[in-house]
Order: C-alpha cells, then structure tokens, then sequence
C-alpha cells in the first residue's frame, strides 16, 4: 500500500462542529506522507463557532500534525477558504514558509493543469442567499445528530455504518439534480481556463470521473465520507476512503527525508473566480438562527 504522495487534497472537515471526525483524519494524516497537502475549504466552521459549536483539544491537535508535516516532512500546506471558513477573506492572501493561505489556485502536474477551489463560489444558494444557506446548515446539523443515534443503535444491534444524509441525497430528485448539475457547471469552468480538471468540494460527494473531457474531482468530506484526494509521483489521482485502510498493515514510517521541493509546480491564483461514537454525541443540538 502506497503511503508516500506527491499531493493529497482533504476538504469540508468542519473542526468545531459535533460532527467533525477530527481524530480520524488526524490519524490520517499520521499514516501518509506528501509534497503538498491542499486544505480544499471549510476546514474550520466558523457558522457553527459563531451559534452553538466548541473547539476542543482534538481540534488543535488536526493543526498540530499539519505543524509536524511542514517541520519534519518539509510539506507545502495550501489552505483555500471555504464558505464556512470565509472569515479568512480578510487575511487572503498569505504566505508564512511553506503554509499558503488563498482563495484558490491553479496546480500543474505531469503537463496537466488542474483549477482548485472549494466550489461555493459556483452554488447561487451560498453566493446569493446566504439566509438559506445558513437555514441549510441548520437542517444538516440536525441531520448529522439523527444520523449519529440511527448509527449508535445499529452499532449496538451489530449493524454498519448508514449515512442518512447521503441515503436523503439519492432519494430527493431535487438533491440528485443539483449535484449534477453543479457538477457539470465546474467542468465547464476548467474548460473555461483552459484547465485539463478541476478539483472542488463543498458538496460531501467524493467522485474521481470524467465530465466531457475535464477530469472532475471532489475529496468529500470528514464529518460522514471520511475521504481524500490523493496523486502519486506518476501523476494518477485516486480517491481514499478512511474506512477502506487497513491501519493494522501500514507499517509505522521513520521521519522522512527531505522532499524536493516542487519546483514552481503550484502556482496560486489570487482572484476569485466567478466566485467515536460518544453518548455525549447523541445529545440534541442547540440551535439557534
């Protein structure tokens, strides 16, 4: 099993949220080594901070292994804002060492060019209706509660995992037309740059497939998807689900030597464009609009 990467993309983690899966994806992060690390958007929730979320411990330490990538394994960090995390609009754009903060930016790879940005800016309801957009994350946050007791109770019945939100997504016709076609809006965007692919989030729906003749990419999620975006030194993207690893077979890696650095591969863009389960976890979320 492949645990070295020239660039691995992780998006939507939404640290400050219940739902957050903070551990895993620090753990993640413990068991793979790259290049670049992109921090594709909503890494940090700053709507659900702002009404009824908390930070805690297992938030910082998320950063805290960022931190060690860059130190020991000399890792260029690129962090794009998100809609959740648009407070960083005021600081855009920023450069401290090897951590690069921006709005999004163009990644060139085996003379292949790829548009990255969080994906909001293409979503009218986010850009235009920012009420309902907030009334939205309250529905989810919801869902993602009802989601965790389903889950409790089959845990102890025996059963695997279920996602109810992504079980809601395939069956409201309305759901399944939206991400399509938000889908097909950002290839036409990378047609538009004359990029060969384009690599988004926002919408919790990992994919790795072709959308007339651009390369679409989406890391997902890790609040229930648990995934990421990752291409080897030949330049192949694959999609990596956390669920999938067999942690017990990885080997640990010793600190690692230094990575060339890539050469001038990542250039940044600085306009936007178009624009464990705990019984703890199971309480109801507080809502407030």
């Amino acid at each position: 099993m492949k645990t070295h990467f020239k660039t691995i993309v992780i998006s939507d983690v939404h640290l400050g949220t219940k739902g957050s899966k903070a551990k895993e994806i620090s753990r993640f992060l413990k068991q793979y080594r790259c290049e670049n690390l992109i921090l594709n958007g909503d890494i940090i929730d700053g709507w659900q901070l702002k009404k009824s979320g908390s930070w805690k411990r297992k938030h910082t330490r998320f950063f805290n292994r960022i931190l060690k990538m860059i130190e020991q394994s000399h890792t260029n960090v690129y962090y794009l804002r998100g809609n959740h995390d648009d407070f960083l609009e005021q600081i855009l754009p920023l450069q401290i060492g090897r951590l690069h903060i921006l709005t999004d930016m163009c990644y060139e790879s085996f003379g292949k060019k790829y548009f990255i940005t969080h994906g909001d800016v293409f979503d009218s309801i986010t850009t235009n209706l920012r009420w309902i957009a907030y009334l939205g994350d309250v529905g989810y946050t919801f869902l993602l509660w009802l989601n965790r007791v389903v889950n409790y109770h089959r845990y102890k019945a025996g059963l695997p995992y279920f996602s109810l939100s992504q079980y809601i997504k395939g069956k409201v016709k309305k759901a399944v037309s939206y991400i399509d076609d938000y889908e097909t809006e950002l290839a036409k965007m990378a047609k538009a740059k004359g990029c060969d692919g384009i690599i988004c989030g926002h919408i919790h729906k990992a994919e790795n497939r072709m959308i007339d003749g651009v390369h679409y990419l989406n890391s997902g999620d890790w609040v229930e998807t648990m995934s990421a975006l990752a291409e080897d030194h030949e330049g192949n993207w694959q999609l990596i689900f956390y669920r999938e690893i067999d942690f017990k077979g990885m080997h640990p890696q010793p600190n690692p030597t230094l990575f060339p650095h890539p050469g001038g591969n990542v250039v940044p863009m600085r306009q936007v464009s178009f624009e464990t389960r705990n019984d703890e976890d199971i309480t109801p979320p507080s809502i407030r609009l």
